[in-house]
């Protein structure tokens, strides 16, 4: 019922709006001086913005808060949350609060959610403001953080953890809501990563947050792993020359040495895109074709093994909070692009370590296809931890 009243508001003709203005080119974005000096999660600067739909403005507005994090190596950054209350709901008033981190996949600016909620047309949006303003009719407030920062870092674990937490923590504060509120963590595929990473991360990273719950669907686990699984896929295969450019550019890995003139020609194609603009725009391709002869694979490359594996999920810490993960299985290994063997084998992991994990498997559904029925799933496992109820997990 929540998503049905949900697409009928998305749905109702939205007014003409002006495209909003890059992340690259507006002010709001830019952190200043004072950025070394503050605690993480603490807000730089705020504003009021009007949600959008692809060039159109919908009847609701929201605040963005630019606030201090901490990157991939533990240096002072900044990025932005969309903060979207429930009608209503006044500063200091008791909340529920879900950290909603969007599967934006991106290696431009422009494929932020702080920009597209505003109407930036990227394909991800519609999406993801049904699945907002379900969670907003429901009664949650939601922050929406851009969790791969200023600088893209697409799949970086502990970059994306952090970014999540201190969005938590810099939404908590402008609301004047206590540490005690409750906050869940949701996302699905790329979305999946702050979310689980700053589940494991939280204990120690951010203690004074009360996380009742973190659903994750669609999980990047290992992606040694998934590199393997969609080398010369059909669908998949530009996710590869896409990872190549992230931890090139963020591990300094020299990665211009190594690659054919193919790959120097793809690579360059895909900087800067949305993975709407990549993920399929190279059927067949394998990494092997991207790198000089005798290199082998991507994972051959000196750096990149020890790169990856600063992003297995499970190595990072244990969470506090019971876990919901789900995925889809679509062929033997899993569900086009992710592996349901890791996923199972990543709960039974927090099993053993005392967490009270779900694990669903959504057989016959490919990644896409299954967002719907973990979606679902999801929610009503966050529901449950927000009333109070046990999760027992792990059967």
């Amino acid at each position: 019922m929540v998503w049905a009243v949900a697409t009928a508001v998305l749905t109702a003709p939205p007014a003409s709006a002006a495209p909003p203005e890059l992340p690259t080119s507006d002010p709001f974005y830019i952190a200043g001086a004072g950025l070394p000096g503050a605690a993480p999660g603490t807000v730089l600067r705020s504003r009021d913005v009007q949600l959008g739909l692809r060039g159109q403005g919908l009847p609701a507005t929201a605040t963005q808060l630019l606030y201090r994090t901490t990157d991939q190596f533990g240096d002072p950054a900044a990025t932005v949350t969309t903060v979207i209350s429930p009608p209503g709901v006044a500063a200091g008033a008791p909340r529920r609060l879900i950290s909603y981190h969007a599967f934006y996949d991106a290696l431009g600016a422009q494929c932020d959610p702080s920009y597209s909620l505003r109407g930036g047309d990227t394909s991800n949006a519609s999406l993801d403001a049904v699945m907002i303003s379900g969670l907003v009719t429901a009664g949650y407030t939601v922050a929406v953080p851009d969790y791969e920062g200023e600088n893209l870092r697409w799949t970086m674990g502990l970059e994306s953890g952090h970014a999540a937490l201190d969005g938590v923590r810099a939404a908590l504060r402008y609301l004047k809501a206590p540490t005690t509120t409750p906050v869940g963590l949701y996302g699905y595929s790329g979305g999946s990563i702050p979310t689980g990473f700053g589940a494991e991360i939280a204990p120690r990273y951010a203690p004074e947050l009360h996380i009742v719950g973190a659903a994750a669907g669609g999980v990047l686990v290992n992606p040694e792993n998934n590199l393997a699984y969609v080398d010369g896929s059909q669908k998949w295969a530009g996710v590869i020359p896409a990872l190549m450019t992230v931890y090139n550019e963020t591990f300094d890995l020299g990665l211009s040495n190594y690659l054919s003139p193919k790959g120097v020609q793809v690579l360059g194609e895909v900087r800067g895109e949305c993975i709407i603009d990549f993920a399929s725009k190279y059927p067949g391709l394998t990494d092997e074709s991207l790198l000089k002869p005798g290199v082998g694979g991507l994972i051959n490359v000196p750096g990149m093994r020890a790169a990856v594996r600063q992003n297995v999920m499970g190595s990072m810490g244990t969470p506090r909070s019971p876990m919901f993960l789900g995925i889809g299985k679509s062929d033997n290994t899993g569900d086009g692009i992710m592996i349901t063997g890791d996923v199972a084998a990543l709960a039974a992991d927090y099993c053993r370590r005392g967490v009270a994990t779900t694990f669903r498997t959504y057989p016959g559904r490919s990644h896409t296809e299954a967002i719907v029925p973990w979606s679902a799933d999801a929610v009503t496992f966050l529901a449950a931890r927000f009333a109070g109820q046990t999760v027992n997990g792990c059967g």
